[in-house]
């Protein structure tokens, strides 16, 4: 059976492989790309945070999550064979996780749909004030 590298260990330059996106995470294993940073270190994967830097008064910068494939794919195995503890509102397999999915798609559709139509209210009554 193979040994897996401790979470902290480097790999040599020749051996290492391009670090996976979020969204290339999220097609491998059957958890919402909310979710997977929690799930990561649940699985004990290697992960590259960077961004979310400080913008003062205008917030933060947007942090991304790189994975190690070799963990990725270690943390497939286990997670499919329900090794690591993932709430089912977290998963993609699970009723309860398609359908809190599905709200939270259907509540932020919803909301641009209400900003988007004050929008153009707005447009149009100063349409209206500026031709009478």
């Amino acid at each position: 059976m193979p040994s897996t590298p401790e979470p902290g260990a480097s790999e040599s330059a020749d051996e290492e492989e391009p670090w996976l996106t979020g969204h290339q995470v999220a097609k491998v294993w059957p958890v919402r790309a909310h979710y997977l940073p929690n799930v990561a270190h649940r699985a004990d994967v290697r992960v590259r945070t960077f961004g979310g830097e400080s913008r003062g008064t205008y917030g933060a910068a947007p942090t991304y999550h790189r994975y190690h494939p070799g963990d990725v794919r270690r943390a497939a195995v286990a997670i499919a064979e329900g090794r690591v503890g993932i709430p089912s509102k977290w998963r993609t397999d699970t009723p309860k996780g398609r359908r809190a999915e599905y709200w939270e798609g259907f509540a932020f559709s919803l909301a641009c749909s209400v900003w988007l139509a004050a929008g153009l209210l707005m447009v149009g009554l100063l349409i209206y004030a500026l031709v009478s």
